[in-house]
């Protein structure tokens, strides 16, 4: 498959061929039924599928607008939504809105919310009210993505890294994770934190901060931050991300969640 999309990548005019369109249709077609990922963890290193993601950008451009009626709801558009939830054994509350070519695993509840095409949502995963999973996102099992929630989607540039979120962390609400940036297994995320892949993510729990960038460790607990950075025009609060606690590996998971957020005072 991935040899097939890529030939037709590298040249355009294979395109128009009846059979190429329904090759990259077959492939929208595995992608939304989770056979195949955007990205899959491998040996413990996330590996990024970009003839996933080329086939996705093609679809775009072999389907043409059609009217899409849902009761007294009508919609314009590319895409077809997905459908046949109860087959799938996943929770679907109105108005959530699932693309067609992103996968949702069974038992996951989807509250009004929106998830795009090439995204992945694991088993057991809450998308809370008017949360966004923006297209190729990962998200993990057991996860809950609280209300408001923003989770950037890429296609393009096809070499840059989705956002993914492993499983059992807890997304806090209006949090917003962007640019490929990855939440780690058991991560905790307080309300209101905003990473993007050049957010200064700084542990405190230490006597002295440790500063990185793009990755939240595993069993952190996270709240927002702020630090003053010097400008030409004075001195002015930066946004960041404090690591002030971990998860304890000794409890179960919904006991530790209970427990970081209790002890850390953290909002959610």
């Amino acid at each position: 498959m991935k040899t097939i999309i890529e030939s037709i990548w590298n040249d355009r005019s294979l395109i128009d061929k009846n059979e190429n369109q329904e090759f990259i249709k077959k492939t929208i077609k595995q992608l939304d039924e989770g056979d195949i990922r955007v990205a899959e963890k491998i040996n413990h290193e996330w590996k990024i599928n970009e003839w996933v993601k080329k086939a996705v950008i093609m679809y775009f451009q072999i389907q043409k607008m059609k009217t899409i009626e849902v009761g007294p709801f009508e919609f314009h558009d590319k895409i077809p939504l997905k459908n046949n939830y109860q087959k799938k054994s996943i929770r679907v509350v109105p108005h959530a809105i699932v693309r067609y070519g992103a996968f949702v695993s069974k038992g996951a509840i989807l509250m009004p919310s929106y998830t795009n095409i090439g995204s992945y949502v694991g088993e057991e995963t809450m998308i809370d009210t008017w949360a966004t999973v923006g297209s190729c996102a990962q998200i993990g099992s057991n996860v809950h993505v609280s209300g408001g929630v923003g989770i950037g989607g890429v296609l393009e540039p096809l070499q840059a890294s989705p956002v993914i979120i492993e499983d059992n962390a807890f997304i806090g609400s209006r949090c917003i994770i962007v640019e490929g940036v990855k939440v780690e297994e058991e991560a905790v995320l307080g309300a209101n934190v905003t990473l993007t892949a050049s957010t200064k993510i700084i542990d405190v729990t230490g006597n002295k901060p440790i500063e990185t960038k793009g990755v939240i460790p595993k069993r952190s607990v996270v709240i927002p931050g702020s630090y003053t950075k010097k400008f030409n025009a004075g001195e002015y609060q930066v946004q960041c991300a404090l690591i002030i606690g971990k998860r304890k590996e000794s409890t179960n998971k919904k006991t530790s969640l209970n427990n970081a957020l209790r002890e850390n005072r953290v909002s959610v």
